[in-house]
């Protein structure tokens, strides 16, 4: 297995239904234009309130990725 280098970047992914699918939002959009994502890290998780309940979530996460040679 060769010694990789990483370079990670934030992302942050929202959602109406769960953190999850912030999550996977995130990802998804990233990896249209970013190779090589190996992992992910969550940052930090929020939600947008109104009338006493959670409508939206908001995820951060840090995703590195491989660099090329």
């Amino acid at each position: 297995m060769p010694n990789n280098v990483y370079k990670h970047i934030e992302l942050t992914g929202t959602s109406s239904v769960s953190i999850e699918d912030a999550v996977q939002s995130a990802i998804s959009r990233a990896s249209k234009t970013v190779r090589n994502m190996r992992w992910m890290q969550i940052i930090e998780t929020r939600g947008h309130v109104e009338g006493g309940k959670v409508v939206q979530w908001q995820v951060t996460i840090k995703a590195g990725f491989t660099l090329e040679e």
